[in-house]
């Protein structure tokens, strides 16, 4: 039940008041002055207060502002013996919902109070909406107690409440775009937009016109204007993944960015200002790109302000067993099915498997399980045929070389995808033109 506080010296006209409104399904609580109303507020869970403008130890309009400081979603209808247009506008201004004159306009009283509960009982909800969208993507949501991923998230929390431009580095599937979120909610930009855009997916033409937007008629099929992500961001975060596909006529814009919070969209000619935090993600040496020429080495070090490295899957073995009993429950869920446990030799199994792909190969492996399982446990004989036979192969590999494992890895995916480039690319968590270099560069056949 809407619980209304009333405010009101005249003890009679309360009591009447207090009836009324009553009647109409309200819950009512009375108080003759300031501080006694502050004291109920403090007491209760109040929406909707009535307050009279001249009380003994203050002033209703003054009374709105501290009721709003402190109480931001409590709505405040004034009431007054004689009304005037100076003392309604600045009623409002102090966050009053409405201004009303008494006996004049006492039929709008419960109307008022009517439309303030709605109002409340809306911004309450999108309060508590909000509240389950930061703890959808808070620290708390990262799963594993090891020492590398405690130490990870103890620096993310350390940045996430300043304005600082964040750089995660890390191999593939290691989480980078959850830690930008965690970071993003953890900060007082948490309430603006959060954009993520993977710079591999887009051509060099396109990604521009993507993140800084275009005038109508700059090009070809720009049959309009169209705002661009650093716009759509702005107050907010963008986080840009897979910052080593960046070609170096973008890296010299978004420097501009970076140093003045300010770009010129494609076709136009005056500037477009944003306020943006920047939270870039890689998995390549962006330093060791820049002194080949491929990234530029002032982007790097404006970048890497605020350095993080999420360490991969095989440097926090300990968290394995979590995290398959996390994506089993999820997936669980998702699909319907009663499973409860994993047994010791899946559990022993994906212990000592590589994971290349680290957390997006585990959570895809687990997935696939999940969906063949026919019982409670997931067993075994569920996982793919190269987890299972890792240990023997990688007994019997004569491999060494990183760079050999790679290309055989992304041979074996290649495998599992039938060919299909765009799956490949997606199940070992690398942009499709990062998989055509990779595939020129280990001459594998297309």
């Amino acid at each position: 039940m809407i619980k209304v506080l009333i405010i009101d010296d005249e003890e009679k006209l309360r009591s009447l008041l207090a009836r009324i409104i009553h009647s109409q399904g309200f819950e009512v609580i009375e108080a003759s002055d300031c501080k006694s109303g502050l004291l109920k507020l403090d007491q209760n869970d109040i929406s909707v207060i009535l307050s009279d403008v001249k009380l003994p130890d203050g002033n209703g309009l003054d009374l709105v502002q501290k009721i709003k400081t402190k109480f931001p979603l409590t709505e405040v209808i004034l009431m007054t013996a004689y009304g005037n247009i100076q003392d309604g506008v600045q009623a409002m201004k102090n966050g009053a919902f409405d201004y009303l004159v008494k006996g004049d306009e006492n039929e709008k009283i419960i109307p008022a109070l009517n439309r303030a509960s709605d109002k409340v009982r809306l911004q309450k909800r999108i309060a508590e909406l909000e509240n389950q969208l930061e703890a959808k993507y808070d620290f708390d949501i990262i799963i594993g107690s090891s020492e590398a991923i405690k130490k990870t998230i103890s620096l993310a929390k350390k940045v996430a409440p300043t304005d600082s431009t964040v750089l995660l580095e890390g191999e593939t599937g290691v989480g980078k775009e959850l830690f930008a979120q965690a970071i993003h909610y953890a900060s007082s930009r948490k309430n603006k937009s959060f954009v993520a855009v993977n710079c591999s997916a887009f051509a060099k033409e396109l990604l521009e016109s993507e993140l800084f937007g275009h005038k109508k008629g700059s090009f070809t099929g720009a049959i309009n204007d169209k705002k661009g992500l650093f716009e759509e961001a702005s107050e907010g975060t963008i986080f840009l993944d897979e910052m080593g596909e960046m070609n170096l006529d973008l890296q010299a814009k978004l420097l501009r960015v970076l140093e003045t919070q300010s770009f010129i969209k494609v076709g136009d000619t005056k500037p477009t200002q944003v306020n943006v935090r920047i939270i870039a993600a890689t998995n390549r040496d962006l330093k060791k790109e820049s002194e080949n020429g491929y990234f530029r080495l002032d982007l790097y070090y404006r970048l890497s302000a605020f350095k993080i490295n999420l360490p991969s899957l095989k440097e926090r073995k300990e968290d394995i067993e979590d995290l398959a009993k996390y994506f089993m429950n999820v997936y669980s869920i998702k699909l319907k099915k009663r499973i409860s446990s994993i047994d010791k030799e899946f559990l022993k199994q994906i212990k000592r498997n590589e994971w290349k792909g680290n957390i997006r190969e585990l959570k895809n492996c687990v997935e696939r399980a999940v969906i063949l399982s026919e019982g409670e446990s997931l067993t075994a004989d569920l996982l793919p045929a190269e987890i299972a036979n890792n240990e023997t192969s990688l007994a019997d590999s004569s491999v060494t070389s990183l760079a050999a494992m790679e290309k055989i890895h992304i041979q074996k995916i290649l495998s599992i995808a039938k060919g299909n480039k765009t799956k490949a690319a997606e199940l070992l968590g690398i942009g499709l033109t990062t998989l055509y270099r990779k595939m020129e560069e280990y001459n594998i056949q297309k």
